[in-house]
């Protein structure tokens, strides 16, 4: 089957949860967080958590145990934490709870920065994977970076993303994709 047939059969709506990592920006500021949120909301998918969280591992990795529980997302989107200081540990917190890294978002992400910023491009990190059947992207905490990842690689997926992650999975009525 290709990918256009895949797309079809692939859901319409699906579960969003939004972790902007950050130790200055509170959900009211949080404008990367809340343009993904709106962004959900206009591709037809549903916000079931948002949530600013510090630069801190243990606070991220709980909070993704936590939403997945708790809340059973197909999608978590997180904003920030991605650089290359010390307090940027996103990426570090992440990676390491993957069953399945999505190897191709950074890449590919790195390729569309570096046409709209440049070579500064280097200083960003994102990356994507599986943790217990949800799928976790992880990106920049800029809205511009934000926005790109988003409409250029994200949400054109989404839907089939989820199609894949889920289609072997047994899953309870309350887990299933919208």
């Amino acid at each position: 089957m290709g990918t256009k047939e895949h797309k079809k059969k692939a859901p319409k709506s699906v579960k969003v949860g939004i972790i902007s990592v950050s130790t200055t920006r509170t959900i009211v500021d949080d404008k990367s967080g809340l343009w993904i949120s709106g962004r959900v909301k206009k591709e037809g998918h549903e916000v079931v958590f948002h949530r600013v969280v510090p630069d801190d591992t243990k606070a991220i990795e709980q909070t993704i145990i936590e939403i997945i529980s708790d809340y059973k997302p197909n999608v978590i989107l997180l904003t920030g934490g991605t650089g290359i200081s010390s307090k940027d540990v996103t990426i570090e917190a992440v990676r390491p709870m993957f069953d399945k890294e999505l190897t191709a978002f950074g890449p590919l992400f790195a390729q569309l920065s570096f046409e709209e910023i440049d070579s500064a491009a280097l200083l960003s990190r994102a990356t994507a994977g599986v943790v217990k059947g949800t799928i976790i992207f992880c990106m920049p905490g800029s809205l511009k970076a934000c926005k790109l990842a988003c409409k250029a690689l994200i949400f054109p997926e989404l839907g089939h993303l989820v199609k894949h992650v889920y289609e072997d999975m047994p899953m309870a009525e309350d887990e299933m994709v919208l």
